[in-house]
């Protein structure tokens, strides 16, 4: 009785509507009760589970295209052979929008990509390599600064010693103070040439004023005249003691903010040596204090290498610092030497009233005057 049940089971053909769902149509009330009294009957003959479960998925598992599914395993005869050119409805759906976006690969193609891929991976690289220098270069000036703080606050406390060249110490403190005494000559003498300039000026208006009194004053002409004729004079020569006295504001000018600043420069990075020199030289003496085990070892001679690359940077900068100030006074000795001179012979001449002899000293420091309304910008720089 059970096998031709199973049978009627296996041969009933089950149709398929147009989406393949089989489970909207009425025929398959007939399928589901089938099953349920093929069950029904393994419960009572008391088949094993697993069989039951073989012929459930033969009954309604998946439909196959082209194929036939044999219920011969149920013990049926031919007639269980269910051929599936009766099962409708389509089988596989073909998805023509997921070939459309599919790229079709191109020759050269798959080497283009491994180019970029490599020269990504190697710009990488090269963007690493650049990141790790710069924290290596971080790392070191941060060791660096701490050192230098630390030896600097101990310095200051009293607590550490520092290396000191006395000669050389004397020669910047006196470099120092030579620096301020000239910016306050150079500041004075610039006072003056605003001042005087501002006479000047007031001459070269006041002579104006006589000229146009002596054509308007008749009775005065002579007299006006002559106060014109000293007032022209004396500004023309006040316009050539200008030119002296701007010459020895620039040579002035010169010597203090460049000469003497190059070398302090030299020197603040002499200091800033000689610190680091000591920080390195107190961190290598605590470590010669410590213990000697391997590690502290390790430390000690790479402790022993820097403290001889700062001995060399501070040694080179101290040769630097004294061949500077050796030349250095000797060009400002050099420098004022001439100024000097210029200043007296041209402050003489200018009050003793000798013309003559105020233009031969700008001759002779080779001064040349720029003639008036020189500064002024042409009328084709102007357009």
């Amino acid at each position: 009785m059970t096998d031709s049940i199973m049978s009627k089971a296996a041969t009933m053909e089950i149709p398929i509507n147009s989406n393949g769902d089989s489970r909207t149509l009425g025929e398959d009330d007939g399928l589901e009760q089938a099953r349920k009294v093929q069950w029904g009957l393994d419960e009572k003959v008391g088949r094993p589970p697993g069989q039951r479960d073989l012929q459930q998925v033969m009954v309604s598992g998946p439909n196959l295209n082209e194929t036939s599914i044999v219920s011969g395993g149920y013990g049926g005869t031919a007639e269980g052979i269910i051929p599936t050119s009766s099962i409708k409805g389509p089988a596989v759906h073909l998805n023509t929008e997921f070939l459309g976006n599919r790229r079709i690969p191109v020759d050269g193609q798959g080497s283009s990509m491994h180019h970029s891929s490599s020269s990504s991976m190697m710009a990488e690289e090269a963007a690493r390599g650049v990141a790790v220098e710069k924290f290596d270069m971080m790392k070191k000036w941060g060791l660096n600064t701490y050192k230098c703080t630390k030896q600097l606050i101990s310095e200051r406390f009293g607590r550490g010693s520092r290396t000191v060249d006395l000669e050389l110490e004397a020669q910047i403190e006196v470099l120092r103070d030579t620096k301020r005494k000239y910016e306050s000559v150079l500041r004075l003498a610039r006072a003056l040439t605003n001042h005087f300039y501002s006479m000047v000026q007031t001459q070269h208006a006041l002579g104006d004023t006589f000229a146009d009194l002596s054509q308007k004053s008749p009775e005065l002409r002579d007299e006006f005249g002559y106060n014109a004729e000293t007032q022209k004079l004396l500004c023309k020569n006040g316009e050539t003691l200008l030119g002296a006295i701007n010459f020895f504001v620039s040579s002035i000018n010169t010597l203090v903010n460049k000469t003497m600043e190059d070398t302090l420069m030299t020197i603040k990075m002499y200091e800033n040596a000689r610190l680091e020199f000591d920080a390195y030289r107190a961190d290598l003496e605590e470590l010669n204090m410590g213990p000697r085990d391997a590690v502290t070892m390790a430390r000690i001679e790479a402790a022993q290498q820097q403290y001889q690359i700062q001995k060399d940077k501070y040694e080179r900068l101290r040769s630097d610092v004294t061949i500077k100030l050796k030349f250095l006074e000797e060009n400002k000795v050099k420098v004022m030497h001439k100024q000097l001179l210029l200043f007296h012979n041209a402050i003489s001449a200018y009050f003793a009233g000798n013309q003559q002899q105020l233009e031969q000293t700008l001759k002779q420091f080779n001064i040349k005057l720029k003639p008036p309304g020189a500064d002024k910008p042409s009328w084709l720089e102007e357009q």
